[in-house]
């Protein structure tokens, strides 16, 4: 079996595989998010690429986290932080989300086999998954606008990292780029991190602790599984 990285969802053509699970991240925000809204309760979560669609949802009934560039859209009763999704507003619910970058590489990889969301706060959980289903890995990186960035790829390198005693192998040099980058940051994460774009967005907008609650590895057991049947992704459980 083998662990393949695109490392921007503008390449995701290049790197879809029939049979293969797709691993989206977005740590910087929204894959963490979904899992937080899991953890506290939530239903489901529809991933919806525009914020018209968010917009129609929200009218229907749903619950709406809307984010773009950082901000929270007006219409929207939660942003991209994973502190919004409180479990007594979110507990049984069914939330419609759409994101600067996150939920447009859902939607672009909505084709393959399987796929799951994973951030720092469930990689373990992500691996056991994985490993369950003995099929080729492709992680996809949310990356900024089309564009790569540094912590996905991280995430990228220490999932990679992680199944590689189970059997797997790098398929490419995206995988040993991100493997490459995850040994140099390992010891100190947040401070490799201190140089990055995003990073620097979040900490203009006064949200470290968002950063911080990113970057705390395997405090969930749960995996968000996508659904295509019904559009949206629910909780599976791997502890």
């Amino acid at each position: 079996m083998t662990v393949d990285v695109c490392l921007s969802p503008a390449l995701y053509p290049f790197y879809h595989r029939d049979g293969a699970v797709v691993v989206i991240v977005d740590v910087f925000r929204a894959t963490t998010t979904i899992v937080a809204a899991f953890d506290n309760g939530a239903r489901s979560i529809r991933p919806v690429a525009t914020v018209r669609e968010a917009e129609a949802c929200k009218a229907e009934g749903w619950l709406a986290g809307a984010e773009r560039h950082v901000q929270r859209c007006d219409f929207a009763d939660f942003g991209n932080s994973p502190f919004d999704y409180r479990p007594e507003k979110v507990a049984g619910r069914d939330i419609v989300f759409t994101t600067t970058n996150g939920t447009k590489a859902i939607r672009c990889a909505r084709s393959a086999y399987r796929i799951l969301t994973g951030a720092f706060v469930n990689l373990h959980a992500v691996a056991r998954h994985c490993i369950a289903l003995s099929r080729d890995v492709v992680v996809l990186c949310s990356g900024w606008e089309d564009k790569i960035n540094i912590e996905d790829t991280l995430f990228a390198g220490a999932l990679a990292e992680t199944l590689l005693p189970s059997g797997y192998r790098p398929a490419g040099d995206a995988a040993q780029i991100a493997l490459s980058l995850r040994k140099e940051a390992k010891t100190d994460l947040l401070g490799y991190l201190e140089r990055t774009e995003h990073l620097a967005r979040l900490l203009a907008n006064g949200l470290y602790d968002d950063i911080t609650y990113c970057l705390t590895p395997d405090t969930s057991s749960i995996v968000p599984v996508y659904s295509r049947r019904l559009g949206v992704l629910l909780p599976a459980v791997h502890s």
